[in-house]
């Protein structure tokens, strides 16, 4: 019988599983925001609703039952574990994982706990504990709210107490928890991908350089240039932890800033990445093939990249309606071109 991975998310993420999955004979039955989202046209499989909607959930999960649970976003409320659980279907990763990648005050105290290269920061829940912390880490720190942010939202860089107070009288009012963190100067970011299964397999693919505007990523370099030997293998070392050590299922994306001779953890993602886009044509096997590969404990595929260089770049908005108009201009044989599905506007995620 065809296995069925039943995803949570209708963006580009999902969108871009399709071509594997259809390639390893794998249904794609996809949790779509609506019938225009990016994901719903390439998947075999959609249901219209969201991922807080118990009726939606049960029809993502409904019969012919799903061999595997995952997301294209870590924005999953516990119930949809507990559904799930309820019918028998795996979640990968579980939610004892993506908590990790949901919570970022849990995320730096588990990185702490296992020993792993966390910035200096601090749970904040007054603007005197604000005050404390800028005083000891040179007057600057980064705020960022422990849940719900993303491409740069949720992150602010302080220099006074009074720059929180906002935050926190949300935090006092029910809203997400609050931390700080120390102002990293940083000389680049790097982020690296690996893929766990089950049974404990792992494969991880070159440590890249990822280029950040406006907290977006704009570029990726892959391999990353001019990188130490050691520095390569301190951030393999780094990413191969926290997979085994959070029991991961799937792919993970670990962001580390390097700052002089320090390597440290910046964010985690469980799900394919940003930052792997370039892995579709640059590696025997995409993020998105061993993603899926992962969550059904199916052996890994081999990471070995097809060129020396890889360079991807994602077109962040425009002028144009559609940036499908612009096929026909490209005179680069060697650029690969993926679409999002998304419409065109400024500062969207549109192609890489």
């Amino acid at each position: 019988m065809t296995p069925i991975v039943a995803v949570i998310g209708g963006g580009q993420l999902a969108r871009m599983m399709a071509a594997p999955a259809t390639a390893l004979g794998i249904t794609l039955r996809v949790l779509v925001e609506s019938s225009e989202a990016a994901a719903a046209l390439p998947a075999h499989e959609t249901v219209v609703g969201l991922p807080t909607d118990p009726d939606a959930v049960a029809r993502l999960l409904a019969h012919p039952r799903p061999a595997a649970l995952t997301w294209e976003h870590e924005h999953i409320p516990a119930e949809v574990f507990d559904a799930a659980a309820a019918a028998g279907v795996p979640a990968r990763p579980g939610l004892h994982a993506l908590l990790y990648a949901q919570d970022k005050i849990e995320m730096r105290a588990r990185m702490d706990a296992l020993a792993l290269p966390n910035p200096a920061w601090a749970h904040v829940e007054t603007e005197d504990e604000v005050e404390a912390f800028l005083a000891v880490h040179g007057g600057a720190g980064v705020l960022k709210t422990a849940r719900g942010g993303y491409d740069g939202k949720g992150v602010r860089v302080i220099g006074s107490p009074g720059e929180a107070t906002d935050w926190l009288r949300a935090a006092a009012d029910g809203g997400p928890r609050v931390l700080i963190e120390e102002k990293v100067p940083f000389d680049r970011e790097l982020a690296v991908l690996v893929a766990r299964r089950p049974s404990g397999e792992l494969r991880a693919w070159p440590t890249v350089e990822s280029i950040q505007r406006a907290g977006v990523c704009s570029e990726v370099i892959a391999p990353a240039p001019d990188l130490h030997g050691a520095v390569a293998d301190e951030a393999a070392r780094i990413a191969s932890e926290i997979a085994h050590g959070l029991d991961v299922t799937g792919v993970l994306a670990v962001e580390m800033f390097v700052a002089g001779d320090r390597i440290l953890i910046n964010e985690l993602a469980m799900r394919p990445h940003n930052s792997g886009h370039w892995t579709i044509d640059g590696s025997r096997t995409s993020q998105f093939e061993q993603h899926l590969r992962a969550v059904l404990d199916l052996p890994l595929g081999d990471t070995t990249p097809t060129a020396p260089w890889t360079v991807m770049a994602n077109v962040l908005g425009g002028a144009r309606i559609a940036l499908a108009s612009a096929l026909a201009e490209v005179d680069d044989a060697g650029a690969k071109i993926q679409l999002y599905g998304k419409g065109c506007g400024p500062g969207a995620r549109s192609a890489t």
